[in-house]
C-alpha cells in the first residue's frame, strides 16, 4: 500500500458541550467536523466535500487527471470528486457523473441521477461519454450495517461492478480508482485487475482519516479489453 507523510501544524481543539437532545455520538461527530482541517479547507475553498482532497492528493502523486481527459465519476454526490476532475481536465476534457442522490450542478460536469446498479445505467453513461473514457472513478459506498464482513462484501460488490464498467469503457492506458475497505480486496478482483492493468495498488491519502477503514484501489495503465 502506498502511504503519504503526515502534514504538520496544530491548532487548539474545539470542544462541543453536551446539549439537551444531543446524543454522545452526534456530539463526537460534531467535534470531529469542527476540528477537521479538511472540512475547514473545503468550506474556505468552495469544495463540495472534504473527499475532494483525497482525489487531489492521489492525483498529485500519479497524475492521471490530464488536460482533455474523459472522466466518469460513479457515486458522485455531493460532487467533490467531480469538482476536482473538472478543474484538472479543463474545458477540453469531459466529466460524466452519476449518483442515486441529487447533486447540485458542477461547472463542466454532466450529471445523471440514477442508481449505478440499475441495468440501464452503464448504457446511458456510455452514451453520455461519447467515446472511450480515460479515467473511471468510484467513491461509491453501500449503507453501513455495522457488521464488518457484510459491509466489506457490499462495497466489494460495488467495486466489482465499477471495475467491469471500467473495462468496457476505458481507452488503453486508462486509469481506475475505487474506494474499498480495509480487510483486503477480494483475490479474484485483484487477479482480474492485475491482468487488465499494468499497475494495481492500494493507497490511503492524508485526507482519509487515520481511524477510517477506507482505502483506495488504484489501477493504472489499462491494457485494453480483449
Amino acid at each position: 500500500m502506498t502511504a503519504w507523510g503526515k502534514h504538520g501544524g496544530t491548532r487548539q481543539k474545539v470542544r462541543v458541550r453536551s446539549g439537551k437532545g444531543r446524543s454522545l455520538s452526534s456530539k463526537l461527530w460534531l467535534e470531529r467536523q469542527l476540528n477537521d482541517r479538511y472540512v475547514a479547507r473545503a468550506k474556505r475553498e468552495g469544495m463540495r466535500s472534504r473527499a475532494a482532497y483525497k482525489l487531489m492528493e492521489i492525483d498529485d502523486k500519479v497524475h492521471f487527471l490530464k488536460k482533455g481527459a474523459r472522466v466518469v465519476d460513479l457515486g458522485a454526490a455531493p460532487g467533490g470528486w467531480s469538482q476536482v476532475a473538472a478543474q484538472r481536465v479543463g474545458t477540453s476534457g469531459h466529466v460524466i457523473a452519476i449518483d442515486v442522490l441529487p447533486m447540485e450542478t458542477v461547472p463542466g460536469v454532466n450529471f445523471i441521477r440514477l442508481d449505478f446498479l440499475d441495468h440501464t445505467a452503464p448504457g446511458r453513461l456510455k452514451g453520455m461519454i461519447g467515446g472511450p473514457a480515460d479515467v473511471v472513478l468510484s467513491d461509491m459506498a453501500a449503507n453501513a450495517t455495522g457488521h464488518a464482513r457484510t459491509d466489506h462484501l457490499k462495497i466489494i460488490a460495488l467495486v466489482e461492478a465499477a471495475a467491469k464498467f471500467a473495462r468496457e469503457v476505458l481507452a488503453p492506458g486508462g486509469s481506475f480508482l475505487a474506494k474499498v475497505l480495509q480487510g483486503g480486496t477480494e483475490t479474484a478482483l485483484l487477479t482480474t485487475l492485475r491482468r487488465d492493468y499494468k499497475s494495481v495498488k492500494h493507497v490511503k491519502p492524508p485526507a482519509s482519516r487515520p481511524d477510517s477503514p477506507e482505502l483506495y484501489l488504484l489501477a493504472t495503465g489499462f491494457r485494453g479489453a480483449t
